[in-house]
């Protein structure tokens, strides 16, 4: 079927005419709104009279650019106000407006332009939009008369949010207004990315609508005529829709399509310019019409010729929105409605909206670096041209900077070169908030006052150039001491009146009694000393990067196996004893290779640390530190630890059954086929190693990477947590969750932390979840398959038409109580819900698996293998959007 849309990278003036006519402007909370019109007068606030938005001047957003007003013909066409004005950046290649906002916080953000021939040039630019550290789209302007809007729905990482206008050489950028709309946390989630806009259609409507019939101020476009379809409209009477929390307005859902020919599907669809990019497809669905008795509407929706959401039955009045949580690609994206054969009428469908998916690649830059050299620049009065992120994209690193870029870690600011710039004043203690600074030069300029003692507080620092200032008094003494024993470069040449600690003589203040403590007779061996010191330093210095880990962790005492074994440190050449010279590969991962060893005749697991391991020594630390406070059953025991130069190590208890995920794959070498019992035992067992850390120790403990594979199984097949690199310790304060960088494993990383850098301790409870779906089902996380359907979305489709035997592992034949079975399915689900706040705690998650268990053990001690035959289905009460409960 042929699909008529609007282009998925512009919204025209069919909106902005469209919706002049008739609008009843209520007063309504915007709250959430930033509305902002570029190149207002400053100190400008107005509303809006066509659609009641209280919009305010850019002054306070941006500090370049210039004010421009679109041709007098063009403002008589009747736009808004707010798009007669434009803030044009004829300077710069990259101009930036800062907006602070709510990290974590869901945002729509819509970016407005109308060139209208603002310049008199009468040609149309071209020029790039970036978000933060990552280019978002490129402006590309076709019509001077026809205004156009890029949307995207976004989760900051930092307190604040630079949206920048890149100039590429085709025209100068401009701007007419950008629009924040803060949505709902929990709807319009994705694991890989942000949601552009694509399209958002009224289905059956012949009017476009955005705010203030839309709270969140979404534009929703005609979808044009199809021979195919006819339209549905009913009124519904104010307040008397059920909304849930995507909130699609009731004029948006007082009207529908539904096949002409009532026996035909309803079928959507469309063909992606790119067919590897992924589309989120949200659908709003509620029965307007008032069914007689004998008439029910059910249908089946198919995706791309697949089943995707079985009996979908819209309830009167009330809003059901199915979204998919993966996302689709291909070279045709097609969604098809069919009634099914016990209804009589033919399935509708309200509005939709479709998303494509931009992964934004490059982090922003660590906010603690982004604020000290904002500081630096204000105390300096620096006229640089410094816009937007200071190390990202690499294209537009600030000058005089250099950063380190680490996979997802945020970049970090190591070199600060403001030599030559005219600086005045003292050395600002803004500078010791960069503390991943490796080389200052604060040379030629006209500073004064003393030398700061946090300079020598900045551990990464390696070169330091104060030359030809005028600085004063006497020199810390730990710097002195660095750069004598070779750790430190430091230059103080020509500050008349500096000298080291200890022989400063005011009688000679016009002579220069220091001289640069590196010094020597030729300047090549200044660059050759310098040069070996920052060898050695990188070649000798550990990383003492601080995060939550290192905070003290009291926890209870419980029972362990190797509790008999008193923690020690051990030598490399024990190791070698230990490890019969690393004779027996047991295991490899990101760490490094795991060994065979023993003590005293009893097995243990050697863990050595790469060389190559980027983050392998902070994971050391972490756990080391960690594992010699906690002691219990369910936890893998710290024998000891290899601390000798390069050679790191972890000893640890051997468990010699491996991981849970080799089993349940069939991949182990001794791999046992697990039964119900052993699996609901197994799930008991990482549940209370969970609980331990979350209520046994004191401050709780997060764990940040549960999965299977970090579940080990002894000889017995008991299950002990292992990999305790990533965790994280909550705050002794009383607060309830971790600010931190993203870390973890896909499919197991809970979307709230993943959009929000909030750790909590439902963090780990989602991860668990998974892990009791995965023992359950024996399926894969995620199956790279074409949809890359990830194991909930998986189990939710099964759910919905009560299939136990498709959910539960095929291999166990049956072999199991259904009711054990139904409950641990239901106990996975709640451990996944979208809503941490939904999430169980763990003390109720063990009791709950414990009750399973124990159903399952009466099956098999008192009844025969004939009484599981029977199996019907049952409908969960499960919370969801995402997929409707059998009916």
């Amino acid at each position: 079927m042929a699909l008529v849309y609007l282009s998925s990278y512009m919204m025209s003036m069919t909106f902005s005419i469209a919706f002049l006519g008739g609008l009843l402007i209520l007063a309504q909370d915007q709250s959430g709104f930033i509305s902002i019109d570029c190149g207002a007068p400053a100190d400008i606030n107005y509303t809006e009279p066509k659609t009641g938005i209280n919009y305010t001047s850019d002054a306070n957003f941006v500090n370049t650019g210039v004010s421009g007003t679109v041709e007098t013909e063009i403002i008589s066409s009747g736009y808004q106000r707010q798009m007669m004005n434009v803030r044009s950046f004829p300077e710069g290649k990259r101009n930036c407006y800062k907006i602070n906002i709510t990290r974590g916080s869901t945002y729509l953000i819509r970016t407005n332009f109308l060139y209208g021939n603002y310049d008199g040039l009468n040609k149309a630019p071209q020029f790039d939009i970036h978000l933060g550290a990552n280019r978002w789209y490129t402006v590309t302007i076709s019509n001077a008369s026809t205004p156009q809007a890029n949307e995207i729905i976004y989760v900051p990482s930092l307190d604040y949010l630079q949206i920048c206008l890149v100039d590429t050489d085709h025209g100068t950028p401009f701007i007419s207004a950008i629009e924040l709309r803060t949505l709902k946390n929990y709807t319009y989630v994705t694991q890989f990315g942000s949601l552009e806009y694509y399209n958002r259609w009224d289905l059956g409507s012949n009017n476009s609508y955005r705010y203030n019939h839309d709270v969140y101020d979404r534009f929703w476009y005609i979808y044009g005529d199809n021979k195919d379809w006819k339209q549905l409209s009913a009124s519904i009477p104010a307040d008397s829709l059920n909304q849930n929390d995507y909130k699609p307005p009731e004029i948006i859902l007082s009207t529908a399509v539904t096949p002409v020919n009532a026996s035909a599907p309803l079928v959507i669809s469309w063909e992606p310019p790119d067919q590897t990019e992924l589309y989120y497809v949200y659908m709003h669905f509620t029965e307007i019409q008032v069914l007689a008795k004998n008439q029910t509407r059910e249908f089946n929706i198919a995706q791309n010729g697949k089943p995707w959401c079985p009996n979908m039955s819209p309830p009167y009045q009330n809003v059901t929105t199915i979204y998919s949580r993966l996302g689709t690609s291909g070279k045709k994206i097609e969604y098809s409605l069919e009634k099914t054969k016990d209804s009589s009428l033919p399935p509708i469908i309200n509005a939709i909206e479709i998303y494509r998916v931009i992964n934004f690649q490059q982090s922003d830059t660590h906010q603690g670096d982004v604020d000290a050299i904002a500081t630096i620049k204000s105390v300096y009065g620096m006229t640089r041209d410094w816009q937007g992120d200071p190390c990202s994209p690499v294209a537009y690193l600030w000058n005089g900077l250099n950063c380190t870029y680490r996979g997802n870690e945020n970049p970090r600011i190591t070199t600060l070169n403001l030599s030559s710039s005219e600086l005045s004043g003292m050395i600002d203690p803004s500078i010791s908030y960069l503390t991943m600074l490796e080389k200052l030069d604060l040379s030629n300029n006209n500073l004064n006052g003393e030398v700061p003692d946090f300079l020598s507080r900045l551990q990464h620092l390696k070169i330091i150039n104060l030359d030809n200032n005028n600085l004063t008094g006497s020199i810390p003494s730990e710097l002195v001491k660095k750069s004598k024993e070779g750790f430190l470069s430091l230059s103080v040449g020509q500050n008349l009146y500096l000298c080291e600690s200890g022989q400063c003589n005011e009688k000679k203040k016009k002579k220069n009694i220091v001289t640069p403590l590196l010094a020597s007779v030729s300047g090549v061996l200044i660059l050759v000393v310098a040069v070996a010191a920052i060898s050695w330093t990188l070649k000798k210095r550990k990383p003492k990067e601080k995060n939550q880990s290192e905070m003290s962790a009291q926890c209870t005492e419980q029972d362990d196996s190797l509790h008999q074994f008193k923690k020690q440190i051990y030598s490399h050449s024990d190791v070698l004893r230990i490890t019969n010279n690393f004779n027996t590969i047991v295991g490899k991962g990101g760490f490094g290779t795991v060994y065979l060893g023993y003590i005293d005749g009893t097995p243990v697991a050697v863990k050595m640390l790469s060389t190559s391991s980027v983050h392998g020594y902070q994971q050391f630390q972490a756990e080391v530190k960690l594992l010699m406070r906690v002691h219990h059953a369910n936890l893998t025991s710290l024998v000891g630890y290899c601390n000798e130069g390069d050679n790191k190590g972890l000893i640890y208890e051997y468990m010699a059954n491996g991981n849970l995920h080799e089993h349940l794959s069939g991949k182990h070498i001794k791999s046992k086929f697990l039964t119900w019992e052993d699996r609901l035992r197994i799930a008991v067992d990482a549940a209370l190693g969970l609980e331990y850390l979350q209520t046994g120790c004191k401050p709780p403990i997060i764990h940040r990477d549960v999965k299977s594979t970090n579940i080990l199984l002894d000889e017995k097949l008991q299950a002990k947590l292992s990999d305790f690199g990533l965790s994280k310790i909550i705050p002794i304060d009383g607060g309830t969750h971790v600010s931190t960088v993203v870390a973890g494993t896909p499919g197991y990383l809970d979307p709230e932390y993943y959009i929000s850098n909030r750790l909590t301790q439902k963090s780990d409870i989602y991860g668990f979840g998974v892990v009791l779906l995965e023992i359950i089902t024996c399926q894969p996380v995620i199956a790279w398959n074409e949809e890359r359907t990830h194991i909930i979305q998986w189990v939710r489709s099964l759910i919905g038409i009560g299939d136990i035997k498709g959910i539960v592992d095929s291999r166990l034949e049956g072999d199991f109580d259904i009711n054990s079975a139904w409950k641990a399915v239901e106990i996975a689900m709640a451990c996944v819900s979208l809503n941490p706040s939904e999430r169980p705690i763990m003390r109720v998650i063990v009791t709950e698996l414990k009750e399973t268990l124990a159903t399952e053990l009466a099956r098999t001690k008192h009844n025969s293998a004939d009484s599981i035959n029977s199996i019907e289905p049952v409908t969960m009460n499960l919370d969801t959007e995402f997929t409707p409960l059998a009916r």
